[in-house]
C-alpha cells in the first residue's frame, strides 16, 4: 500500500475518532496557514542552512558532514504522536535500501526530545537518524516553525490531552510545517515539498525518482 493510500486511511480514521470540535479547530488552522500568504519553507535552488543536532542516542549530527557522504533527504515532522508523520517515516524506511544504493540517506528532524525520538526509532524500526530540534531553532532556520494559536493550544490540552511543550521538553508551543527536501552534496535544495496540510505528504517513491534525476544530472556535469 502506498504512503498516499495509508494517509487517506489515517485521514478517514481522524474524522471518525477525533471530536468534531477539535477537527474544526485543526482544519481552521490549516486554512489560516494556507491563506496567510506566508511563504513557508525553503525553495528549490536555495542553500540549505547547516545545523548540528543530537540524534536519539545523544550523538551530534552535522548536516554539512553528512552531505560530504552524499545527497540527503531531509524531512521535518511533528512528532511520534502524529500518525501521519509515522506513516511517512515508515514509508522512507521501506525504501531506505534503494535510497542508500543511490548514494543518499534520510535524516528526520522533529521538535521532540531524544528520549521520545529513541522510543519512536525503536518502535518503528527506523534505520536512519532521527534528530531532536527541541526548541525549533533549526525548523525556524528552514522557515517552517510556527507558534500554535491559543485556540489550538486549548484543543491540544483539553481535547487531545497533549501538552506539546512538556512532550518536547521545550519552552515553546511550536511545531514545524511538515516538509521534505532533497539536498545535494553542495548543500543546494534540489527538490522541496512543503505543505501546511499535515495530512498530505510526498510519496517516497517520487523522492527516489527525484534522486535518480539528481544523480543523472551530477554524472552529466
Amino acid at each position: 500500500m502506498s504512503v498516499h493510500e495509508q494517509l487517506e486511511q489515517a485521514k478517514a480514521g481522524f474524522i471518525t475518532k477525533v471530536p468534531e470540535s477539535a477537527q474544526e479547530a485543526i482544519f481552521q488552522h490549516i486554512r489560516e496557514q494556507q491563506l496567510s500568504g506566508i511563504e513557508f519553507g525553503l525553495r528549490e535552488g536555495g542553500k540549505a542552512p547547516d545545523f548540528i543536532l543530537n540524534n536519539s542516542n545523544g550523538d551530534r549530527v552535522s548536516l554539512h558532514e553528512e552531505l560530504a557522504k552524499g545527497p540527503v533527504i531531509l524531512t521535518f515532522y511533528r512528532g511520534s504522536w502524529c500518525p501521519f508523520c509515522n506513516i511517512e517515516l515508515r514509508g522512507y524506511q521501506q525504501v531506505l535500501p534503494e535510497i542508500q544504493q543511490l548514494g543518499a540517506q534520510v535524516i528526520a528532524v522533529s521538535p521532540q526530545g531524544p528520549d521520545k525520538a529513541l522510543a519512536q526509532q525503536e518502535k518503528e524500526m527506523l534505520c536512519f537518524p532521527v534528530l531532536s530540534d527541541s526548541n525549533g531553532l533549526v525548523s525556524e532556520q528552514y522557515r517552517l516553525l510556527f507558534e500554535l494559536p491559543d485556540y489550538l493550544r486549548d484543543t491540544f490540552i483539553n481535547t487531545l490531552r497533549l501538552d506539546l511543550a512538556a512532550f518536547n521538553h521545550s519552552y515553546r508551543w511550536a511545531l514545524p510545517i511538515p516538509a521534505t527536501y532533497l539536498i545535494d552534496t553542495k548543500g543546494i535544495v534540489r527538490h522541496a515539498y512543503v505543505s501546511p496540510d499535515f495530512m498530505a505528504r510526498m510519496e517516497p517513491l517520487e523522492m527516489i525518482a527525484r534522486l535518480k534525476q539528481l544523480n543523472a544530472t551530477t554524472v552529466a556535469e
